[in-house]
């Protein structure tokens, strides 16, 4: 269910934020999983690790251009 950039852009920092955390709680279930050798798709971590990396790179975007906008303005 990983969501490209474009998706991203168009959500709000709030909607990100709470995209973040669930990846979070996911990525730390994983983890769990790989520890009691439970997990059946190592490969879902790597993915999970992007999608969080993926998000706090939009994330931060918006925050940049939030703040150029502010200079701007000023």
């Amino acid at each position: 269910m990983a969501l490209q950039a474009n998706e991203l852009r168009d959500k709000t920092p709030d909607e990100l934020r709470d995209h973040l955390v669930n990846l979070k709680k996911e990525a730390f279930n994983l983890r769990f999983q790989a520890a009691t050798n439970q997990l059946e798709n190592t490969a879902q971590i790597r993915n999970v690790k992007r999608d969080v990396a993926r998000v706090k790179t939009i994330l931060n975007e918006k925050a940049a251009s939030a703040a150029a906008t502010t200079e701007a303005e000023a």
